[in-house]
């Protein structure tokens, strides 16, 4: 099975040396549930695209420093490229941005979230949906790293799972989409890379709670399974269906 990763953002250089670029954080987190998948990078945010949908059996949408709401071109071309991909019922998966550029592509709501900046380790407690799309009903433990949420539902789209603080934390739709606010990708280090950076922003009260908070151990793995599951299925019945 071949996975296109649309890849939205750079990491900082000095980040980058140690951590790698985002595909790479995907690759190690996919290759070590399904190690024979093959894996392109489409870097949109340079216009990179592929030239049919059917290079690629499922999508994956990466995070970003931008906001879906933001006036940038290549922002409106991955919205255009997202409502090409559902209208095909194309295996999609979207993470934290790509979350967000799934609900707002498909006729949903992103806004700053109420709550401000949401980082550290979070609790996702899964919705009676959930087992649809593969999840388990127990409690999901993400690094989360965002400042805007999906506010409202795309028409169809299903709530799977939530936070004290995010009430859509993860999306279905339809067979072939399913989307997460956290990031199963992001490893301890550089979740921890990001909050030392931003520390100023978040201020010291939030500072602490978050580095406290990486203690906890996440479901990455777990998370990674859901996905490549769910991506081989929906793929699977797509092309049945030809």
């Amino acid at each position: 099975m071949k996975i296109g990763i649309l890849n939205a953002d750079a990491v900082k250089p000095e980040f980058a040396v140690e951590f790698g670029e985002y595909p790479d954080m995907f690759a190690d987190l996919l290759l070590a549930v399904k190690p024979d998948l093959e894996l392109v990078t489409y870097e949109v945010v340079h216009g990179e695209y592929p030239a049919d949908l059917d290079e690629a059996d499922a999508y994956i949408i990466t995070g970003s420093k931008l906001s879906v709401y933001d006036d940038v071109p290549w922002v409106k071309q991955l919205k255009d490229f997202v409502v090409q991909l559902h209208a095909a019922e194309k295996a999609l998966v979207g993470i934290c941005f790509g979350h967000q550029m799934v609900a707002e592509a498909l006729g949903g709501k992103t806004s700053p979230a109420d709550a401000g900046w949401c980082v550290g380790v979070h609790t996702i407690e899964p919705t009676t949906d959930a087992a649809a799309y593969g999840l388990s009903d127990s409690a999901i433990h993400l690094r989360s790293n965002h400042k805007d949420q999906v506010t409202k539902l795309p028409p169809g789209g299903k709530v799977l799972a939530s936070t004290e603080t995010c009430p859509i934390a993860s999306m279905g739709l339809g067979e072939h989409i399913l989307t997460f606010q956290g990031h199963p990708e992001f490893s301890e280090e550089y979740a921890r890379a990001l909050l030392n950076m931003r520390r100023d922003i978040f201020g010291e009260e939030l500072y602490q709670s978050a580095i406290n908070s990486l203690e906890t151990e996440t479901d990455n793995p777990s998370v990674a399974r859901h996905i490549v599951e769910f991506v081989s299925r929906s793929a699977s019945e797509s092309r049945q269906e030809y």
